[in-house]
């Protein structure tokens, strides 16, 4: 029963029957996907916390930290509900909240407001916040106080900065709205997470000034050395360095610029980053995240996948496998077109990285027409993108495939089959698959045909 559920996800919190069930299971496979607040303790956890099962009465079922905040619920300090992968929702859903969420997560509305937000859905505000509170029990500014607060959090319990500068470089705007967010949130104050933090770790945080250790959960299993491979056979020298065990890169962020190695664990990958200002931290790790599909369900993959004859030997050869990402995708169109690029900006060197890919200014002054629309706004190529929309207006700078790709990687979308592709090509051939007939294939293969597409490519090897 709860294996078929693994592939039901979408308003998964509003069936309060199956949610109880996972929670009597504690399946660890469910959280992220909705959270379940206590009535009696008004506290709220991932749906495998090791605590007492309460009765069915008590609990309530919602589908964002936020909109358990939102109903005076707190965090519980024993699952820590919020350092869990994201809900795979995102990933499938091409919907305004989807879209919201990504954007959310970037870090746009401590940017830009949720005027900014909004402009960017291209919905009025009024209708964003009407939508968000229905689909997921919170509006953008209580989904932005959860996400901030995740950030605090983490500023709190791994780096020795002072509060008050957690308080700004998570993105509040004083340092008493900081503390009523904490208590509300955790039931505690900054100085207790602090405290119990360390005495967790009986030692001092990974951290020397602005270099932070995080901890980055996923959905077993986990095919990281697939993404190793392909970060390393498309690799940009001093923009990228990818070793057997590690990636690392650098980033241009909102405040600054950063630099991060990635180095995957049995049951996490290990961030390590090195940022100008700590207000980007968030938005880096929504990044890195997207980057490596962390948020992905890869027993809902398997269970599509492996049904199809062809494809079954491979998806058991390669578990968890997952579709890389991008951190910017402005810099993934312009790598997707040119194979040569003028030299980004110089930053302080790490980890084998010592400069950033260059801007779309920088690549529109050697003369090319898509650096060009880029840098003068006539193209937008960002995560809160509809994919429908984001593929039409590619197709005035670039050819079908192209447009496929990056919607694919920067949006995360799960259901593009790039059938063009040589390398896809020459797996559906090993796979004895006509590569002519992909497209009538895939219909058994959504909604995960980008996944399809990332085990062709690994037959083709």
């Amino acid at each position: 029963m709860l294996e078929s559920m693994v592939t039901e996800t979408l308003s998964l919190w509003r069936d309060a029957e199956r949610c109880y069930r996972v929670v009597t299971a504690r399946d660890s496979r469910f959280d992220g996907q909705f959270i379940m607040a206590v009535r009696t303790t008004g506290i709220y956890c991932r749906p495998s916390c090791p605590a007492s099962t309460p009765k069915v009465q008590n609990v309530r079922f919602f589908p964002t930290s936020a909109a358990a905040q939102a109903n005076g619920f707190r965090a519980c300090r024993r699952c820590l509900p919020d350092a869990v992968p994201g809900s795979p929702d995102w990933n499938v859903r091409a919907d305004l909240a989807a879209r919201a969420m990504r954007l959310i997560s970037d870090g746009t509305v401590e940017r830009e407001g949720v005027p900014g937000l909004a402009r960017r859905l291209g919905y009025s505000e009024r209708q964003l916040g009407r939508v968000l509170t229905a689909e997921l029990g919170a509006g953008p500014l209580a989904l932005a106080r959860a996400h901030r607060a995740h950030s605090a959090r983490l500023l709190i319990e791994m780096s020795e900065l002072p509060l008050t500068d957690v308080a700004f470089a998570a993105g509040f705007s004083s340092v008493r709205q900081f503390n009523e967010t904490i208590r509300e949130v955790f039931a505690t104050t900054p100085s207790q997470l602090r405290v119990s933090a360390a005495s967790r770790r009986g030692r001092q945080s990974d951290v020397t000034g602005t270099r932070l250790s995080l901890r980055l959960p996923f959905r077993p299993p986990f095919d990281a050395a697939g993404l190793l491979r392909f970060f390393a056979d498309h690799a940009i020298p001093g923009v990228e360095d990818v070793t057997s065990e590690a990636y690392a890169r650098t980033l241009r962020l909102a405040h600054g610029t950063g630099v991060v190695r990635l180095t995957p664990s049995p049951d996490h990958v290990r961030c390590e980053l090195m940022l100008t200002d700590l207000r980007d931290l968030g938005s880096a790790v929504s990044r890195v995240r997207r980057l490596l599909d962390l948020d992905a369900d890869p027993a809902a993959v398997t269970r599509v996948l492996a049904a199809d004859p062809a494809l079954a030997p491979v998806v058991a050869a390669a578990p968890g496998i997952r579709v890389p990402g991008a951190v910017d995708g402005e810099e993934l169109l312009l790598r997707a077109l040119l194979s040569e690029l003028p030299p980004g900006e110089k930053v302080p060197g790490e980890w084998g990285v010592t400069r950033l890919f260059p801007t779309a200014a920088q690549v529109a002054a050697t003369g090319h027409s898509v650096a060009l629309a880029l840098a003068e706004g006539r193209l937008d190529v960002h995560v809160g993108r509809d994919a429908a929309e984001l593929r039409a207006e590619l197709l005035t700078y670039v050819d079908p495939s192209t447009a496929d790709y990056v919607v694919m990687r920067v949006l995360g979308a799960p259901d593009v089959l790039l059938a063009d592709d040589a390398e896809v090509r020459r797996g559906a051939e090993a796979l004895g698959l006509s590569p002519d007939a992909l497209g009538e294939r895939a219909r058994a293969w959504t909604p995960w045909c980008s996944y399809a597409g990332m085990y062709l490519r690994r037959a083709a090897v």
